[in-house]
């Protein structure tokens, strides 16, 4: 069953990509994280800074400890130790960096780009600011439509990640969204590139593989 998930994930990412592509993305699938670590640094090597989200996909690539080692300067808000200043200004620097990562809550098969973000430095960042952006995603992410798009965030993506995050939201206790007013509501701002931004060369590495949430 797993093989041919696999081949049916894989179609799915070849349509996909060929969407994106005439929604005027740089767009590639590849098999492994290792493929998708081996792209994105070819993606990423002309640049000195990079902006991290808080993406658990981006993370598993390794990618940031792999900058760090040829010493590129990283705007990461979720490194150890920072005060609620150093905070703020990492998230604003990500919107001024050369080169931004981060994911994607959703991307439909008909080459549309879905967030919700809680404080928006992701979705700000990823309209326009840096010179390129590099959005990772695993097959996971896949919908068939716009309106699948938005829902698997409603319904997959925003409970599995309230709840990663500890959050005290009442769908990160039950799995079920009801659209809350919790002081730690992670869903206030949803972004959908319909298109690439005309300011921002952005690229999609879609990865067929289950990866971040």
């Amino acid at each position: 069953m797993e093989d041919y998930d696999r081949w049916l994930k894989a179609k799915m990412a070849a349509r996909c990509v060929e969407a994106l592509k005439k929604n005027g993305f740089d767009a590639h699938w590849v098999q492994t994280l290792d493929q998708a670590r081996e792209l994105v640094a070819g993606l990423a090597a002309e640049f000195e800074s990079f902006g991290f989200a808080g993406s658990a996909t981006t993370r598993a690539l390794g990618i940031i400890e792999l900058l760090r080692q040829n010493g590129k300067t990283i705007f990461d808000h979720w490194e150890p130790g920072l005060s609620d200043r150093q905070e703020l200004e990492v998230r604003l620097a990500q919107g001024r960096c050369d080169c931004f990562f981060c994911s994607a809550n959703a991307i439909s098969l008909s080459g549309e780009i879905i967030n919700v973000d809680g404080v928006g430095n992701r979705t700000s960042a990823m309209s326009f600011g840096p010179r390129r952006v590099i959005i990772v995603a695993g097959t996971n992410k896949l919908a068939p439509d716009l309106h699948s798009a938005l829902r698997r965030v409603k319904e997959v993506a925003a409970p599995m990640r309230a709840k990663s995050l500890n959050m005290q939201t009442p769908c990160a206790e039950t799995g079920i969204c009801v659209d809350c007013n919790s002081p730690q509501r992670i869903c206030r701002i949803t972004t959908i590139l319909h298109r690439r931004p005309s300011m921002t060369e952005t690229a999609v590495v879609l990865i067929n593989q289950n990866v971040g949430f």
